[in-house]
């Protein structure tokens, strides 16, 4: 398995912006990933729709580095018709209705712990944690990171929303992390993301119980920022930025002093998935059929509510 940039993001990535309305600036990075500068916020939407599976598979994880290198050498900026703009805000979301991301390819795990392939668990877990890294350290740029929630936020794709700054989620949107289910834990910056955020205690009851958590309970925990109405998260996202207004430049600097003190390294990052594929490659058949499960439920999208609960 090998990761790469795909031709078509390195297009989008060298390509200079395009006005595409008086109020946004559009770039196709591919079908499964657009990128959208919102000029009045001065925030850069990214919104992915993977395929077959809502979750992150190889191809989809190359085309989010090739976005992540697209906003690194902007150099925080997007030129419009000669007018040179700040990317002050980047928010991650889902253009698949009710589900944000069900989280790793469990597929492409079953095939390869199958084989005992322990390269390809390493290549797949780095490049996952590359993205989300670039994501939590604000791709070294003085902007202010959203996870925008919207449905289901499951395992890997719970991780993703964990790495920004703040995250926004609508009521009915529901958190978990699933892999205990199967006998394994989430390997990609979970225990990090969430231990310096609410400490060592609540981080592990999540990932050990695989229970499904309300967008409120998450509320609660001081995981989750703001919830929305379901329909307005959007706006949601709208309304914070311009709340913050007038203090955007302490607040995102005040992120990154946080960032600093309850610093999360590259290395960590990548020790942790060592530890992930040593245990992935321990998984018994039984453990391995309860995998094939949940990718039946990837797969099917037609419940993808209950792809936690296995019995």
């Amino acid at each position: 398995m090998d990761i790469r940039v795909p031709a078509a993001v390195q297009q989008a990535r060298l390509q200079p912006a395009v006005c595409s309305t008086n109020a946004a600036v559009e770039f196709e990075f591919s079908p499964q990933l657009t990128a959208r500068f919102d000029k009045t916020t001065r925030s850069l939407w990214s919104r992915w729709s993977a395929h077959p599976r809502p979750c992150f598979s190889p191809p989809l994880l190359a085309e989010l580095r090739g976005y992540c290198d697209f906003v690194a050498q902007s150099g925080g900026t997007v030129t419009c018709d000669a007018e040179v703009m700040p990317i002050e805000y980047t928010v991650l979301a889902s253009d698949t209705p009710g589900i944000f991301n069900l989280g790793g390819d469990l597929d492409l795990f079953k095939q390869l712990i199958a084989a005992q392939d322990r390269q390809g668990l390493l290549r797949y877990g780095r490049a996952c944690i590359d993205v989300l890294y670039r994501n939590y350290i604000g791709h070294e740029l003085p902007l202010s990171s959203i996870s925008l929630v919207q449905g289901e936020c499951l395992g890997g794709g719970f991780e993703a929303a964990l790495s920004s700054d703040i995250i926004i989620a609508e009521k009915s949107a529901r958190f978990g992390f699933p892999e205990v289910l199967f006998n394994l834990f989430p390997g990609m910056g979970a225990y990090s993301f969430l231990d310096r955020k609410i400490g060592r205690k609540l981080t592990e009851d999540i990932i050990s119980s695989g229970r499904i958590y309300s967008a409120d309970e998450m509320l609660a925990l001081g995981v989750v920022d703001v919830v929305t109405e379901d329909g307005a998260g959007d706006q949601g996202v709208h309304d914070l930025i311009k709340q913050r207004s007038r203090s955007r430049n302490g607040l995102a600097a005040l992120a990154a002093v946080r960032r600093r003190v309850h610093s999360i390294t590259f290395e960590e990052l990548m020790d942790v998935v060592q530890i992930w594929v040593d245990a992935a490659l321990r998984l018994n058949v039984r453990d391995l059929k309860l995998m094939q499960r949940l990718v039946s439920r990837q797969n099917g999208l037609g419940a993808p509510a209950q792809s936690a609960h296995i019995h």
